[in-house]
């Protein structure tokens, strides 16, 4: 089997706007969690698995991207970046990669995390010429994502991209795969644009040809709404891959769980409560009495003496005021014309916003960047940024 080295493809661009207020400022791989963004624990997976170089195909606020991650040394790797202009889809956004290979590669999702061990097993299919090939994981709900047909032989005949009827397997499209240069003329062949191109060209060649399906069981954690924020965030967490750097300046008599992630130069004061699966960012306050459990706290965020805060995200420069609550529990929650109900996800604070003294954050609450909600007050539903709140 030949070593010749692979370049890893990872797709980057898109904007996540079912992640607003969060991407607002910052492109959806950007999103921290478990204190390092969505695309770090990416390109760590990569690393691992032996590739030392990278393509990020980059669009959406980029500069936020190209400027953490820069020519990729501080991971042992060379990156390089593509930028798709337009966000036309994925199978656009490989395309926009052409230049960057001559060889087989592999793709990867910027927002989709596996272990290294999928990564390894992608490379040494394209390095014995089996491609394309497409890791094929298990869920819960697939219908969520592309299901996935096949036959005896392991080979696709089938990718279903979040079928409305019920399907007969939980098999679906993991996200990593290995390509040859062939790929770019039959995603032109294919002629559709529009998040699903990929799928519709992989179909295509499932249809004359055969798509190779490589099974995967390990740890597979997409990040789609909200809500998954706190699922991948306690995921990583509890693996042991929250990050953490220094020695936070912890009060007294303040209780921590084991299964928390607090980064360097964070401020907690007194008799807090931190509770599990928990991620303090950079140069976060959490001031005297507050309670804080499941919970994702971006950098330079400050709880307010005596607030509570559970099964919530706080973004970045954000501040809640004292005794203010974000109580906790299921939510129901609306993304577009989808109703999700029992959402493990109380409430959101954007980017900047200042949440007064006492003020009451309804379950499922999403409350925009720069809003200024006035102290008492309860924020109910939806807030969109700059708003103002006030009482009466």
């Amino acid at each position: 089997m030949s070593e010749d080295p692979v370049t890893a493809v990872i797709l980057a661009a898109g904007e996540g706007r079912r992640l607003k207020p969060l991407t607002n400022r910052r492109p959806k791989p950007m999103i921290p969690v478990a204190n390092r963004p969505l695309l770090e624990h990416v390109v760590e997976a990569v690393a691992a698995a032996g590739i030392d170089r990278i393509v990020l195909v980059v669009g959406y606020r980029q500069e936020r991207i190209r400027n953490y991650f820069g020519d990729g040394d501080d991971w042992d790797v060379t990156v390089e970046y593509i930028e798709q202009s337009t966000q036309l889809g994925t199978g656009h956004a490989v395309l926009q990669a052409e230049s960057a290979v001559d060889d087989s590669f592999l793709v990867l999702n910027g927002d989709r995390l596996v272990d290294p061990s999928i990564v390894a097993r992608i490379c040494d299919r394209i390095r014995e010429g089996e491609y394309p090939a497409m890791a094929v994981t298990t869920v819960d709900r697939p219908r969520e994502y592309g299901v996935v047909s096949s036959d005896g032989d392991g080979r696709v005949t089938e990718i279903e991209e979040k079928p409305e009827v019920p399907v007969d397997t939980n098999r679906i499209n993991a996200g990593v795969y290995g390509f040859s240069t062939a790929i770019f003329d039959a995603i032109r062949e294919t002629n559709v644009t529009g998040e699903l191109a990929l799928t519709a060209t992989l179909n295509s060649i499932a249809r004359k040809n055969s798509v190779t399906a490589v099974p995967y069981d390990g740890r597979w954690l997409d990040v789609s709404n909200l809500w998954d924020l706190l699922t991948v965030n306690a995921g990583l967490i509890e693996e042991g891959n929250g990050a953490g750097s220094g020695d936070p300046a912890l009060g007294d008599s303040v209780t921590t769980a084991a299964d928390v992630a607090l980064a360097g130069n964070i401020r907690v004061g007194s008799n807090v409560t931190i509770g599990g699966s928990t991620a303090i960012g950079s140069n976060a306050t959490i001031e005297a009495n507050a309670v804080v459990e499941n919970a994702v706290v971006f950098p330079d965020a400050v709880i307010g003496a005596g607030a509570v805060v559970r099964d919530a995200v706080i973004a970045g420069n954000a501040r809640i005021g004292p005794n203010a609550t974000i109580a906790g529990g299921a939510s129901t929650m609306v993304v577009g014309d989808a109703v999700h109900r029992d959402v493990d996800l109380s409430g959101v604070v954007g980017d900047n916003a200042s949440i007064g003294v006492g003020v009451m954050l309804t379950k499922g609450a999403v409350v925009g960047d720069g809003v200024r909600a006035d102290a008492g007050v309860v924020i109910d539903g939806r807030i969109e940024s700059d708003a103002v709140v006030r009482r009466g």
